[in-house]
């Protein structure tokens, strides 16, 4: 029977099962089965009309269905018919590097020189073929941009400044937090509480002097990406979010730029070079993006420390590369690791020609407002404005004065090990819809998760079904953490 691979991200609807053997014979046959088998998979995957909804791509082997026969497309006995979330694409002729040729162009090179230590510490480099004093040149002579100093822009940039990359720009304006020294190996632990850009750029002037640093200690928008980007020569995301990653390819498209591509998920990552006039774009696979709260943060869903380091070498390797202009780029190709089985995949990806930024009639021509096109108000933070709420604070005096509340954790069942209020009842968010019944609409109802976002979703859920006294307890059981009760952790 054929065997449908089930991605992380959505296995919070199949019950946590990672595959499903299904007796189809044809690709249509299949999902039906599957989302017969699993009911919550449905609307994740179907639109309202009921159409494969365009974030979703199904590939049979290593080929998307939609350029087989669709849904039509014949199964056989051994098949294994994967979901890929946010992927979609047409068709493309990639050329090798050779044939792109290396990004620094030859009046640039010439300016360049090695002192005599440059030579010693990259003599490894120098003996190679594939780079030699002049691939060493363009190294030193390239100017790279990393958007995001975190997991895996600390590899990157670590990485890159050993390989002696000239100038490497940052851009970040986030702080070095203790949750971060888990994957974020460019940080120590005395960094803790200072920018990341200070951090990094310090870190990465120990590893070698030679390299020039510009930080952009900022968030990138609309307005600033076009003038920070532009007099770089290769764009890496290191980005943990839908609309910035958006915002990184759309800029990068209008600058001609070559965006190197990786994201991570718990134990599963994904690695590409998007570069418009040689392959597709992002948009060409993710023509749009996943609905808030299918894809959880690494906050909200975590990561495997070491998965960054795996995805971010994958990216560095490739910026080498397109300096260089050897071998063959990941443009039109996307790697997948499921570090959990340590397997290596890779999909062909294809160049929509109806693309709207890089097709054959383009019809987005400038920068948006992406936070609003994701769906989401402010890039890392749920939309609670709306929501009734209550502090943790607030709570807690309430309980002390005997006031009946009923607080619901929907955290996952592992989270309680961690962290748990005695007086909640625990009901995980993925069991909220069936369970609904155990919930009383006459009490008063605290929703409370981790950081306020999964609660969130929950209590517009119940106010959905009738819940008029639900709230939302603000910053999750780590504010309560932090704001009442110090013995419980933070995490």
């Amino acid at each position: 029977m054929p065997t449908i691979v089930i991605p992380t991200a959505l296995r919070t609807y199949t019950e946590n099962q990672t595959s499903l053997r299904v007796e189809a014979s044809t690709v249509g046959e299949a999902i039906q089965q599957l989302v017969e088998r699993f009911p919550k998979l449905k609307p994740h995957l179907f639109n309202e009309e009921g159409r494969l909804r365009s974030f979703i791509n199904l590939y049979l082997g290593d080929e998307d269905v939609r350029y087989l026969q669709g849904l039509d497309t014949p199964l056989q006995e051994q098949d294994e018919l994967t979901l890929i979330p946010s992927v979609a694409g047409g068709a493309t002729e990639v050329p090798t590097q050779e044939q792109i040729g290396s990004l620094i162009e030859d009046a640039r090179l010439q300016a360049i020189t090695l002192s005599q230590e440059e030579v010693l510490r990259y003599s490894r480099h120098l003996i190679m073929p594939e780079v030699t004093m002049e691939g060493q040149k363009r190294l030193k002579a390239a100017r790279v941009l990393l958007i995001g100093a975190g997991g895996l822009g600390s590899p990157i940039a670590m990485y890159l400044a050993a390989a002696g990359v000239g100038t490497i720009g940052l851009v970040d304006f986030d702080r070095v937090d203790y949750t971060n020294l888990q994957r974020q190996i460019i940080h120590f632990t005395p960094d803790v509480g200072r920018p990341k850009l200070q951090s990094a750029a310090e870190k990465i002037q120990a590893i070698n002097p030679f390299v020039h640093v510009i930080p952009f200690e900022t968030r990138l928008t609309s307005e600033n990406a076009l003038d920070i980007m532009r007099d770089f020569d290769v764009i890496v995301d290191g980005t943990d979010n839908f609309p910035t990653r958006y915002l990184v390819n759309d800029a990068c498209v209008l600058l001609g730029k070559p965006n190197v591509y990786g994201s991570i998920f718990r134990f599963e990552g994904q690695a590409s070079v998007f570069w418009a006039p040689y392959g597709p774009c992002y948009r060409c696979l993710y023509p749009e993006p996943p609905p808030p709260g299918l894809v959880p943060s690494c906050a909200e869903g975590g990561v495997l420390g070491i998965l960054p380091g795996l995805i971010g070498l994958v990216q560095a390797t490739e910026t080498i590369k397109l300096i260089l202009g050897k071998g063959e780029p990941l443009i039109g190709r996307l790697l997948l690791l499921d570090a959990l089985q340590m397997r290596w995949r890779e999909l062909k990806l294809r160049k929509d020609p109806n693309c709207p930024l890089c097709g054959e009639n383009p019809t987005l021509r400038e920068l948006i407002d992406y936070a609003e096109f994701c769906g989401v108000r402010g890039e890392e933070r749920p939309a609670t404005d709306e929501l009734p709420s209550i502090t943790p604070t607030e709570l807690k005096k309430r309980l002390e004065r005997g006031e009946q509340i009923v607080i619901l954790d929907v955290r996952e069942p592992f989270e309680l090990e961690i962290s748990r209020l005695p007086e909640a009842i625990h009901i995980p968010m993925g069991q909220v819809p069936e369970r609904v019944h155990e919930l009383n609409p006459a009490d008063e109802i605290v929703v409370m998760c981790r950081s306020g976002g999964r609660s969130a979703q929950i209590t517009r859920l119940l106010q959905a079904m009738g819940f008029t006294r639900v709230k939302n307890l603000t910053g999750g059981i780590n504010a309560y953490a932090q704001e009442v009760d110090p013995t419980l952790p933070v995490y």
